[in-house]
């Protein structure tokens, strides 16, 4: 085992040529590294949170209330699609995970089906997601399916993450940390965004955007009153101002391809719009039956305008008009072009880091880690020797090397327990050297020769340290998976530096020590003595 072998040279200049390509970024500035050539690597170790300082939000997804939002637009949906084919109800209540109709008359009960059949759509996973069933003469049950109804959950906080991930690029924050905790929760980490009360403003509106007809035919004041119609809502303006509108949304912002900054005829500030296809085309439908009436476009649940729809409007785009500032109307078209949220935000926790407390963290990791590196340099050369300590810091170094490569090209980013991890890496790296060194003393003082010696220390070490890296990796992935935050970022650190000290332990140890062998020829073992 104990030979100069050409894979192992080769292996370990590997190594330091990877090491050196992706980690050399991180001695470079901002501009440097966006001036290298593209096929350069560019991206640097990027600093956590606690390190760097910034703002961090623990959202809850609120589920609940977007499984009450749909299952309520499922009886509003069977309700209006009824009444468009003249099929009259006696009654539409909501039964669990849907909502069962009762036809006033049994003979209209196959155009029935045939007509909410029509509202089935693919989900995400290009199945169904409801089901139209026939309970009994004059009953229909509408409703989603169980796997609907149990995936709407994960689809919500895997939406919700990427609308919050776009929002946040929007305001150009560095390196945002965006990931889920849980099965309901979202943890948000901003650097460099000192106020996260601002963060969650932007964060939070749902920028649900949709256009509806304004009901006309019922008095405003009977439904304040507490005597709404069935199929209609009172939805206020940003003044107050209510409105009675239809429950039935004619085009939503899913349809939404472009919002941008424009002005009106006379020159006030305006957001234009653009539909994708079906948009396009449900709109102007909607607008050439509709012409002499107005609608209401809502924001968040607010009436930004509600215009009278003068022609048809088949093109597709339109300007929404409303006393904007431009401030507004650029933080409004902002959240239009990231999305709407598919639920409501809760926040959970909220904190903010300062730029100095993360730079004073930064020097304490900084003198920790040179600290505990110099203690075990001195340990290891007062130990063995000048040889068989310059090997193990050697291999140290090409460790910590490894290290910030590997985390520079995956992107990852180093949270002050990750630099608690690092130390720990050092100590478990120096360890494996510690054994194998420890187990050729024993057989040199036996009696057995150099190359004895230095074959049986890595043979016999060898099964030691596997098993204690293996209960290392154990530890780490169950801290990974059942961690959050700061816990996982010690387990991200402390699982790369068992890897990586796998490699520059050992193999640096015998590509050194054959090295050694081969030229020096020695008769005894120096840490024998």
């Amino acid at each position: 085992m104990i030979h100069l072998s050409r894979w192992k040279v080769i292996l370990l200049s590997l190594s330091l040529a990877f090491g050196i390509f992706f980690a050399y970024p991180n001695l470079l500035s901002a501009e440097q590294r966006a001036a290298l050539p593209g096929w350069l690597p560019k991206t640097g170790l990027s600093l956590g949170l606690d390190l760097s300082g910034g703002s961090y939000l623990l959202l809850d997804v609120d589920v609940a209330a977007m499984r009450e939002k749909r299952l309520a637009n499922l009886g509003e949906d069977a309700r209006t699609v009824l009444e468009e084919a003249n099929i009259v109800t006696s009654g539409i209540v909501r039964d669990g995970s849907g909502t069962v109709v009762t036809l006033a008359d049994p003979s209209q009960m196959d155009l029935a089906q045939e007509t909410m059949r029509a509202l089935i759509s693919a989900g995400t996973s290009g199945v169904a997601d409801r089901t139209v069933r026939r309970l009994d003469a004059n009953r229909i049950r509408y409703a989603f399916t169980d796997q609907a109804m149990s995936s709407m959950a994960s689809d919500a906080v895997t939406q919700s993450i990427e609308v919050v991930r776009r929002r946040i690029d929007s305001l150009g924050t560095r390196e945002p940390s965006i990931t889920r905790q849980g099965s309901e929760r979202i943890v948000v980490q901003a650097p460099g965004e000192s106020d996260p009360s601002e963060l969650e403003r932007i964060i939070g509106q749902t920028a649900q955007l949709t256009f509806q007809l304004v009901d006309v035919e019922n008095s405003v004041e009977e439904a304040l009153a507490g005597f709404p119609p069935p199929d209609s809502e009172i939805i206020p303006d940003a003044s107050g101002l209510p409105y009675l509108v239809r429950k039935r949304i004619l085009v939503s912002g899913e349809n939404l391809t472009k919002a941008e900054v424009t002005a009106d005829e006379n020159n006030r500030t305006a957001i234009g719009f653009r539909f994708d296809p079906p948009g396009a085309r449900r709109f102007g439908e909607a607008t050439a039956a509709n012409i002499g009436k107005p609608f209401a476009i809502v924001l968040d649940g607010k009436v930004i305008s509600a215009p009278n729809i003068n022609s048809a409007i088949t093109g597709g785009s339109g300007i929404i008009q409303g006393s904007f500032s431009i401030e507004e109307a650029s933080e409004m078209v902002n959240l239009l072009n990231g999305g709407a949220l598919p639920a409501p935000l809760k926040v959970e926790e909220r904190r903010v880091v300062t730029a100095e407390l993360g730079a004073d963290a930064v020097a304490a990791g900084m003198l920790s880690t040179i600290i505990g590196f110099a203690i075990i340099v001195v340990f290891m050369f007062l130990s063995y020797g000048l040889l068989f300590g310059g090997i193990s810091v050697t291999g140290l170094l090409l460790n910590g090397l490894l290290i910030v490569a590997v985390m520079s090209f995956a992107g990852a980013s180093l949270p002050l327990p990750g630099i608690a991890g690092l130390i720990l890496t050092f100590a478990v790296a120096v360890d494996a050297n510690v054994l194998i060194y420890e187990r050729m003393r024993d057989e040199a003082r036996a009696g057995r020769s150099v190359i004895a010696s230095l074959d049986a220390g890595f043979n016999k070490a060898m099964g030691t340290i596997i098993d204690a890296n293996l209960t290392t990796l154990v530890a780490a992935l169950i801290m990974f998976i059942f961690g959050a935050g700061p816990v996982r970022g010690f387990a991200w650190t402390l699982t790369i530096g068992v890897f990586t000290s796998m490699l520059s332990a050992v193999l640096v140890a015998q590509v050194g020590l054959a090295w050694w062998l081969k030229v020096a020829k020695p008769k005894k073992l120096p840490i024998a003595e």
